[in-house]
């Protein structure tokens, strides 16, 4: 016989509505006494845990609470659930939608959800000053690293007794931004549980994985070809200016080197951006196909830069590359990929979503399945011509939720904190070199039952390469948590050393 599930009894949850879990109560437990960063795998419940430390923040009455969010649909994501679970009139949610005269009046609530660059602008205009809060919520907090706005908001509250709580499903693999995050945001615990963990094992489900390796079309790979050569070509010259870069130089060691060059060698620039400028044609050629590689050339054909105009009217074999993906277009010849794709989602009866790095490939990917009769709706993000505002980008959501559209396509913004609980597929178009996207993408599947995830492989590129890579480094991110809590410890037995002595 099942046990009937107890739930959370407080005066600002409303009644019935949070199941209470020891997990998130430990966890939450934990954030209420100092700064912390919850990892918690998605699907877990990471919003329920800040619900639980919102509820005690405003029974002690010290202040207004910010939680951060950093898409509008994530944001959207949370003010509904806040809505819907706080017993409190004035919960707001604002983004860069809203117009200056009603961010204003928005900002006068108790708790608000908000997207972390009008925060900042706003913070910097003096619309709202960060001693109205006591508590500020910061999801997706790997984000906090470079000049990404949650490191500016974490800045300018670095000098108040404000509450911290981070939010992630993983931490980086590595060791450098794992420690910019926990230094920006003061953090002084981590609060880790996976899905190993014992208290969390009964809440998980089991997520199938499979690898489907598919073989380019002939056609791409006489464009492959001819581009690996104009970049050998680009290798070369880089070794005869004195960069010592072997013929197999990752995209990531040029990109390296590219302040060394500007500074001590400016004679290798133009093949050092040339060549990074091949890289980036290659791996999208490879990963998603002719149309999309295509394009990105043709953007890049307009832009001014230090050999922009030599590649596209004297180097002969990215010429060729050129004539033969427009051949290849003509004919219709998109990535192998695709194919693959449709027949995978016409064997799966379910919800399915797609995720791909790369906005040109949305729109190739969507056409084609339209073209097949799959009911297919995209998720992107909002710049551009073609961007989806923040009313679009909910809209679609709502409408997968309601099963108006079988697959939704989804870029980056989909990744972070897209809750529907519906969907047991996911099929990855292009393999990311990263921990963090890695998880978040699989997290999308899994939540209610067994769920399946599909990583599509070309073979003989970049793809492979990413698998491995991401592999690595999601070994790397499993034990960081271990290693910033022993750095933590230290470096606390340190100063109370410092105090006493």
């Amino acid at each position: 016989m099942n046990q009937l599930p107890e739930y959370i009894e407080h005066k600002f949850i409303k009644p019935n509505a949070i199941e209470a879990r020891e997990y998130q109560i430990t966890l939450a437990n934990q954030a209420k006494n100092e700064n912390c960063l919850v990892v918690l795998p998605t699907g877990l419940g990471k919003t329920t845990v800040a619900l639980l430390v919102i509820a005690d923040y405003l029974s002690k009455g010290a202040g207004g609470v910010l939680f951060l969010a950093p898409t509008r649909v994530l944001a959207n994501q949370h003010y509904e659930f806040l809505k819907n679970n706080l017993n409190l009139d004035d919960i707001a949610l604002l983004t860069g939608e809203d117009t200056l005269t009603k961010r204003r009046k928005l900002w006068a609530n108790s708790v608000i959800c908000a997207t972390p660059e009008i925060t900042k602008n706003d913070l910097d205009r003096q619309i709202v000053s960060q001693e109205q809060f006591a508590l500020v919520i910061f999801d997706e907090a790997h984000r906090t690293v470079g000049d990404y706005a949650y490191s500016s908001i974490a800045q300018r509250i670095a000098a108040t007794n404000i509450r911290i709580l981070g939010m992630t499903a993983t931490l980086p693999s590595e060791k450098e931004k794992a420690t910019e995050i926990i230094t920006m945001l003061r953090i002084s615990s981590v609060a880790q549980r996976n899905e190993q963990s014992p208290d969390v094992v009964p809440y998980t489900q089991h997520t199938n994985t499979e690898w489907v390796k598919v073989e380019l079309p002939h056609e791409m790979k006489e464009i492959q070809y001819y581009l690996r050569k104009a970049l050998a070509a680009r290798h070369n010259e880089l070794q005869r200016c004195g960069l010592r870069m072997g013929q197999s130089a990752s995209l990531s060691q040029l990109l390296r080197a590219r302040d060394f060059v500007l500074r001590q060698n400016r004679r290798a620039a133009k093949p050092l951006f040339t060549a990074i400028r091949l890289h980036y044609a290659l791996n999208i050629l490879e990963a998603h196909g002719v149309t999309p590689f295509l394009r990105f050339c043709q953007r890049t054909k307009e832009k001014k830069g230090v050999g922009i105009k030599d590649l596209f009217e004297n180097d002969s074999d990215f010429l060729r590359a050129l004539a033969y993906a427009s051949d290849a277009q003509k004919k219709g010849i998109e990535h192998s990929k695709i194919v693959k794709l449709a027949e995978i989602i016409k064997s799966f009866p379910e919800k399915t979503i797609v995720f791909t790095s790369y906005r040109d490939s949305v729109e190739t990917i969507h056409d084609k399945l339209v073209e097949m009769g799959v009911a297919a709706g995209f998720l992107i993000g909002k710049a551009g011509e073609n961007g989806l505002k923040q009313r679009e980008q909910i809209e679609t959501v709502q409408k997968f939720r309601e099963g108006q559209y079988k697959v939704l396509i989804a870029t980056r913004v989909g990744e972070e904190g897209l809750d529907i609980s519906e969907v047991n597929h996911v099929i990855f178009f292009d393999n990311v070199p990263s921990s963090i996207r890695f998880v978040q993408r699989k997290g999308r599947t899994g939540r209610k039952s067994i769920g399946k995830l599909t990583v599509l492989i070309a073979k003989d590129t970049i793809d492979e390469a990413y698998y491995w890579v991401g592999q690595r480094k999601i070994r790397a991110a499993q034990n960081m948590g271990d290693k910033l809590t022993k750095e933590l410890e230290k470096q606390q037995s340190k100063s109370i050393l410092d105090t006493y002595f």
